[in-house]
């Protein structure tokens, strides 16, 4: 085992103030480089890449003037008062327009996306209108310039659909569909190579009817961590558990230094087979590693060779909440997209709530109905090393570091789990 003054350089001190999350945060996305590297792929297969180029809408989105509605088309000054009665000369269907141009005292009947024919400049819906033979009657007329939706309406030919840097959801995917997008160039998606750290932990796929030892635990940070990173869409890299020494820790160092980041957990505390960060000072740099947030004060950032490194506590919740609050956004950034600032909520808690001043507190939590008004209400347990509290939760009641104690009824700033993390591009 090292001497103590082998692990001096990383120890805190007296003056080793812990940082202010929000400062934390914007150091780490600030040193963050986006990956460069792009990869062209077929739309299909896009969904959740961030896009490495501008797409320039090449058609009008809709190509002509349509229909909205299914009913009749008709020219606005041919219909003075409700009861007029039009001629219907044929109709326009979605992929067979009309061929002929409208005249005085006639209509068409025209069905919901079809192109409006030449001389129409009102749709009135089928319910407002009376057919009569070769007739129709417009029992009550709309105004003019109803029920048509103009070409170009949603995307004009020559503008820009998508910038770089958006990441892609659904709705984008169809979109890039509308103006005749097969293909998109992507960003790489980032390697992300993570373990977990002590002698204590043992994987939930090791041999059938392997007991735990006295002492011992299953590792459940690393397969919290493969889930995050998974849910981001980025490629992990499983190192599995590393022991408690240096050399160990040596070894999974050069394995995952090759990757664009690299997280672990556990090791990056005080205690005496805490080798973290004196490993990562003999490999690498040590950029800061205290945060001023509860759970989760200690977190080493800094490099790895290529990659960009992320030291998270071992307590399950700890984990959890450093990689939410500041590893996450860090991996956006480096995905090429533009993290997005939290959302918060103010609500009524449901609870009194339990603070002392000098930490930024993460409580787990619920939203709940109340009479019909959105509240929150903690979980039962706080404790960071109780994942189900982060289980049970879907969202965060976050109390400022200066905040003492809050009574029930209120208002406490709430930070919603399901919510947007990918920003709009910067550009």
């Amino acid at each position: 085992m090292p001497q103590s003054s082998e692990q001096s350089a990383f120890r805190p001190s007296p003056e080793n103030t812990p940082m202010p999350l929000a400062q934390a945060r914007a150091r780490i996305v600030d040193a963050i480089t986006p990956i460069a590297d792009t990869e062209r792929v077929a739309l299909q297969n896009a969904l959740h890449r961030v896009l490495a180029e501008r797409v320039i809408a090449g058609v009008n989105v809709p190509g002509a003037d349509n229909s909205s509605m299914d009913g009749y088309g008709y020219r606005a000054g041919d219909v003075d008062v409700d009861g007029a009665a039009l001629d219907v000369v044929g109709e326009s269907l979605a992929g067979h327009p009309f061929a002929g141009r409208v005249g005085a005292g006639q209509c068409v009947r025209i069905m919901t996306g079809a192109v409006v024919p030449d001389g129409v400049d009102t749709v009135v819906m089928q319910e407002n209108t009376r057919a009569t033979g070769e007739r129709v009657v417009i029992e009550k007329r709309p105004a003019s310039g109803s029920n048509i939706r103009a070409a170009g309406e949603d995307l004009r030919a020559g503008t820009t659909v998508l910038a770089p840097g958006h990441y892609l959801r659904p709705a984008d995917i169809a979109v890039l569909a509308s103006v005749g997008v097969a293909e998109v160039s992507v960003v790489r998606r980032p390697r992300v190579a993570f373990f977990s750290t002590g002698d204590e932990l043992r994987p939930v796929d090791g041999p059938a009817g392997q007991s735990l030892a006295p002492g011992e635990i299953y590792d459940s940070n690393r397969y919290g961590l493969a889930a995050l990173i998974s849910e981001l869409g980025m490629e992990g890299v499983d190192l599995g558990v590393v022991g408690d020494s240096p050399a160990a820790l040596r070894e999974a160092f050069r394995k995952a230094a090759v990757c664009d980041a690299v997280v672990t957990s556990g090791g990056v505390s005080v205690g005496a087979a805490d080798f973290v960060l004196d490993v990562l000072g003999e490999q690498g740099t040590v950029d800061f590693w205290r945060v001023a947030i509860k759970p989760g004060k200690p977190l080493a950032f800094g490099t790895l060779g290529h990659a960009r490194f992320f030291g998270l506590p071992g307590n399950p919740v700890s984990t959890a909440v450093t990689f939410i609050q500041m590893v996450r956004p860090a991996l956006v950034r480096m995905a090429g997209a533009t993290p997005a600032e939290p959302i918060r909520l103010a609500l009524p808690t449901l609870a009194d709530l339990r603070k002392s001043p000098g930490r930024e507190n993460f409580l787990r939590a619920r939203l709940v109905n109340r009479d019909g008004r959105a509240a929150v209400e903690p979980v039962d347990h706080q404790g960071s090393g109780v994942m189900r509290s982060m289980s049970r939760a879907d969202c965060f009641i976050v109390l400022p570091a200066a905040q003492n104690d809050v009574p029930a009824g209120e208002i406490v700033p709430v930070e919603p789990f399901a919510q947007t993390i990918w920003g709009q591009p910067e550009s």
